[in-house]
């Protein structure tokens, strides 16, 4: 059916009920921001569009590999070697081709950031777990703008999630990552997100976590309930309507242990609960390394 049959309220109508008439026109009208179109980034960008969000800004720079054929939305063999900034736009437009949806196909850098969030309500962070960098710049820039920012971390079958929102606790104040070297910025990042850590007792591999060569498994089960919590923190941001937990409070449901918790970090990482877990974390992983090195 060509682009011209389609109409809004046809396609959409089935959320009216679960939303109201007016808040489903608010939605349409409302743009949000993704960095990152891989596993959680392609689901949160196609679940936001058939929640019926009209207007996107989106960033990656990335290309379509086999490795990302178990949870990536937009990967598959036709879209093998395809940029994933033309890929999954292209699927948010066969939803809805009245999308008005801008693409950064260079990612997000120090140069563009101010452009990826002008106009933006609100921030979902969809980039890579590794990408440290680009995930503080963006952070810090939607603290500075008044942007509400949501993170959905996929973690074995589970879903982490945090909400940082204007005037609350900031992704720096909560993860505290300035000064630290890069693998210490990524155990902080893994346990403030999961301050419960309900997905570590069945990690059956634990040779495929490689924090060095910047690898972890990873299940196309966490991504789906990524973009399902996700989109439904964007729902309340933008409606208005429902409780809002905000960080240092979050969120971890875990579907392979059939357990929900809602964890509170006063002082995010500076918490002594996290202080004691982190110091643990090092030293797990510094044994890790001292296998891999003596195999």
């Amino acid at each position: 059916m060509s682009a011209d049959k389609f109409d809004y309220h046809a396609a959409f109508v089935r959320n009216i009920g679960w939303l109201t008439a007016a808040e489903q026109s608010v939605l349409k009208e409302r743009r949000v921001a993704i960095a990152g179109l891989g596993g959680v980034g392609g689901s949160h960008l196609l679940t936001l569009s058939r929640l019926g969000i009209g207007r996107f800004t989106v960033a990656d720079f990335d290309t379509f590999d086999l490795v990302n054929f178990n949870r990536q939305a937009g990967a598959n063999m036709d879209t093998l070697g395809q940029p994933k900034a033309e890929v999954l736009p292209a699927m948010a437009r066969a939803i809805n081709p009245e999308l008005d949806l801008r693409v950064f196909d260079q990612g997000v850098t120090t140069d563009n950031v101010a452009a990826f969030l002008d106009g933006v309500d609100v921030y979902v962070d969809g980039l890579d777990y590794f990408a440290v960098k680009a995930r503080r710049l963006v952070f810090d820039a939607c603290t500075r703008l008044g942007i509400p920012a949501v993170t959905a971390a996929p973690l074995g079958m589970s879903t982490a999630v945090l909400n940082f929102l204007p005037g609350r606790m900031s992704f720096e104040d909560y993860f505290r990552l300035e000064g630290q070297s890069e693998q210490e910025q990524l155990i902080r990042f893994l346990l403030g997100l999961a301050p419960r850590m309900l997905h570590r007792g069945y990690l059956v591999a634990p040779e495929a976590v490689d924090f060095a060569a910047h690898r972890g498994p990873s299940t196309p089960m966490a991504c789906e309930l990524c973009a399902g919590v996700a989109a439904t923190q964007v729902l309340k941001i933008l409606t208005g309507r429902g409780r809002l937990h905000a960080a240092p409070w979050g969120l971890q449901f875990d579907a392979f242990r059939d357990k929900f918790v809602l964890t509170w970090r006063p002082g995010g990482n500076r918490h002594p609960l996290q202080r004691l877990a982190i110091a643990i974390a090092r030293r797990q992983l510094s044994r890790m390394g001292d296998r891999s090195n003596q195999g």
